[in-house]
């Protein structure tokens, strides 16, 4: 009987998920607010629904009382997050805040699954980072200095990182961690920063050499500290938000071919890049070495197949690092690919949503800064995703928001906080458009001279 009850759960949580994704791209269409707030309400009773399924099959299988205990906390944390928002900004995304409670809840049920004892970690880091994001909208509207700190986000990040280089340990060939947190998550914030200070006065060729020579010290110091993924994420930003300020296609050409030879030149120099290219082209070639995780990652995706092979019913512990950097195979593996496609399409529903808000911005500052993030998690977004899969080589970097990892998900947290800031920011320079649009139409209605359109050349 329980296996019945595993194998119909797999398509009740797929059904949610494909329904949640569609109401994703399908709010992107409605205009009339009142259909918004009746497809936002629907979306968080899908996630209610997929996080009730999907935790009574784990308790049915794993009969650890931890695992209600653990359901109802993650209920509440969604309950107080959903509710606090609302107390506390009028104008927030709420789209944008649904996708986060789904992307965490497929987090939750996954490292549930895989170690309980992770869950709990990471549930508690979520409730300290949601705690602190809840402040950052109104700081981002309050602190309008944030612009003028160009050079301590610039030296903040070059110190860290060099830390990081001369202290830092070697985790699986790469030095990442100082003193139980990986400093390049929270670089990634200040960089963007920098880049959108710096960019925002003037995009002059003396300003794109300095911004230039500020992102190769980011970058170099990465590579030298072999953390590859952080440092394609950096590079691909810094092309990203050069183009954008310059709106030049020959700087952007100039980046491109600079990295392609940057990354030939790694290869022949570094160890560890060719031992991940070559675990790419062959990974049954270096099956013992080098290619295990990849072949492992494979053999999962493929046993998933399309519809997975239902909670508790796989075997993800097998890939090693399955927690970080490989959670996406253990998705597919049990839940399908049907359902990581799912999983795909709402990372890009964030994307859209972020790059939306950017283009509406009217400040040049905000608008670099919506724009540097949502690049930042886009690329790692594909990152894990096309390293599991082997469409591209391994980087070693997490999927934002599921996979574990405490100092990813604080950042992830803080970053999105910031984006709903620059939303409210956004949704405030709308309401003094349209007041200024009332306010000159009435004077014009008035016959005010000092309205628009009033005088001799009327």
């Amino acid at each position: 009987m329980l296996n019945v009850i595993v194998e119909l759960s797999k398509y009740v949580i797929l059904t949610l998920m494909v329904v949640y994704t569609f109401y994703c791209f399908f709010l992107v269409r409605r205009q009339n607010e009142e259909e918004r707030k009746i497809s936002i309400l629907k979306q968080i009773m899908l996630i209610f629904f997929m996080d009730f399924t999907a935790f009574a099959v784990l308790y049915l299988k794993m009969r650890d009382p931890r695992v209600i205990r653990f359901y109802i906390a993650m209920m509440v944390f969604f309950a107080a997050i959903q509710i606090l928002y609302r107390i506390f900004y009028r104008s927030v995304s709420m789209l944008l805040l649904n996708n986060m409670c789904m992307l965490l809840s497929v987090g939750f049920i996954m490292l549930c699954r895989l170690d309980i004892d992770s869950a709990e970690k990471q549930l508690m880091i979520a409730c300290g980072g949601s705690a602190v994001s809840l402040l950052i909208p109104i700081l981002i509207k309050k602190m309008r200095f944030l612009r003028r700190l160009t050079w301590l986000y610039a030296g903040l990040g070059v110190v860290l990182l060099g830390a990081v280089f001369v202290l830092a340990r070697s985790s699986y060939g790469a030095k990442l961690t100082l003193m139980g947190i990986q400093p390049s998550e929270v670089i990634k914030i200040t960089f963007v920063f920098f880049m959108a200070a710096y960019l925002s006065r003037s995009a002059s060729f003396k300003r794109i050499a300095v911004a230039t020579v500020v992102a190769a010290l980011h970058v170099f110091i990465l590579v030298a500290s072999r953390d590859l993924g952080s440092a394609f994420i950096f590079f691909v930003t810094y092309v990203v938000m050069v183009y954008v300020s310059t709106k030049k296609i020959a700087y952007m050409g100039a980046g491109f071919l600079g990295g392609a030879v940057a990354s030939v030149a790694a290869y022949y120099l570094f160890g560890h890049v060719r031992q991940r290219i070559s675990a790419w082209k062959d990974p049954m070639a270096v099956y013992e070495d080098e290619g295990y995780q990849i072949v492992q990652s494979l053999f999962a995706i493929g046993t998933g197949s399309w519809f997975g092979m239902g909670l508790c019913q796989g075997s993800p512990e097998k890939i090693p690092v399955v927690k970080n950097d490989f959670i996406f195979s253990a998705i597919c593996e049990e839940l399908g690919c049907i359902f990581g496609i799912c999983l795909i399409l709402v990372c890009m529903s964030f994307f859209l949503m972020i790059v939306n808000i950017s283009l509406k911005i009217k400040n040049p500052f905000y608008k670099l800064i919506a724009l540097g993030l949502g690049t930042e998690y886009a690329v790692q977004v594909f990152l894990t995703i096309g390293g599991v899969t082997k469409f591209i080589p391994m980087t070693g970097v997490t999927l934002p928001l599921v996979s574990y990892g405490g100092t990813s998900l604080m950042s992830t947290l803080i970053v999105l906080a910031i984006i709903q800031g620059l939303y409210i920011l956004r949704e405030d320079e709308d309401e003094e458009i349209e007041r200024l649009r009332r306010e000159a139409g009435r004077r014009t209605r008035q016959g005010d001279p000092s309205g628009p359109g009033a005088g001799p050349f009327r």
